[in-house]
């Protein structure tokens, strides 16, 4: 394998990466709900069929018209019942909305946090209106207009705030297995933070204690629930998952030790230094020298 081709992204990829936005029509069987996982967009979706949702620790049985709020910090999963599903998703960064005036952080959003409800039931007037605005977004993002990534912004504004003065649905279940199901999303979302792309882009999640305060959970909770469905503990899994990224850095780009270390979010070399050679038994220099 050439060195970075597993840093690859693919031009829709790297278009929305720079943008940090975009919104298309689902397709007649849904795929675009369930397979754009991304880890840096928000998602919100407006969908008609059946489905169920899994989001956290809870599970959403949905018929009918919905409205979703997805946070890529939240791991969650779609599952399509339906043999059509039609609707619209917007993509979008919290950089590219917050370039407004808006400074809150869309974590603290009541739509998009891990406690709040992501899932609304919307009505037929409902749909054709947030329909149109869909549209709008569609058409705007193919325009010329000079503002009009404002006018877009905007558009997801309106779309969040009709969402809050809607009733949110309570039509979900709490996972019959409290302790299985976290430990389940904290597996997901680690599994999120990866591949590591760029040196600018390191881990922000790098202790139990940092999953936990992103999951809503206390760390001892977390701590517990790991240990009794995996018989490891929260700091051996997320151990045992950056080294595996880090021989995956050193194998696969040409990136100096610093900046492994930097992006995997060791705040020195030499603590990158350390923890390698405790887990691996040798030093990443010595590592990449022997896979030449």
């Amino acid at each position: 394998m050439d060195k970075g081709n597993r840093r690859s992204l693919s031009p829709y990829n790297n278009e929305l990466k720079m943008k940090g936005f975009n919104a298309f029509r689902i397709e007649s069987d849904g795929s675009a709900t369930r397979t754009y996982s991304r880890k840096d967009f928000y998602k919100i979706c407006l969908t008609t069929g059946k489905s169920k949702i899994h989001y956290a620790d809870r599970s959403f049985d949905m018929d009918g018209t919905i409205l979703f709020f997805g946070n890529p910090h939240i791991p969650y999963s779609w599952e399509t019942l339906s043999t059509t599903y039609i609707g619209y998703t917007c993509l979008f960064s919290e950089d590219f909305l917050q370039s407004g005036e808006r400074s809150e952080s869309l974590q603290q959003s009541p739509l998009f946090r891990i406690g709040g409800t992501p899932v609304l039931q919307i009505s037929e007037p409902q749909r054709q209106y947030l329909n149109s605005i869909f549209i709008k977004m569609i058409e705007e993002q193919q325009s010329e207009y000079a503002f009009k990534d404002d006018l877009i912004r905007n558009y997801i504004q309106l779309i969040i705030h009709e969402a809050l003065k809607l009733r949110p649905s309570e039509n979900f279940d709490k996972h019959s297995n409290a302790l299985s199901r976290i430990t389940s999303v904290f597996l997901e979302l680690l599994e999120r933070q990866f591949p590591v792309e760029s040196v600018s882009r390191p881990l922000t999640l790098k202790t139990a204690a940092d999953y936990a305060k992103s999951l809503s959970v206390h760390v001892n909770y977390l701590n517990r629930a790991v240990k009794e469905v995996t018989g490891k503990s929260t700091t051996t899994h997320i151990s045992e998952r950056i080294i595996a990224e880090a021989r995956a850095l050193l194998q696969h780009t040409d990136w100096n030790i610093s900046d492994v270390a930097y992006a995997l979010g060791f705040e020195y070399p030499t603590y990158f230094n350390n923890f390698f050679k405790k887990m691996m038994g040798i030093n990443p220099s010595a590592y990449r020298d022997q896979l030449v």
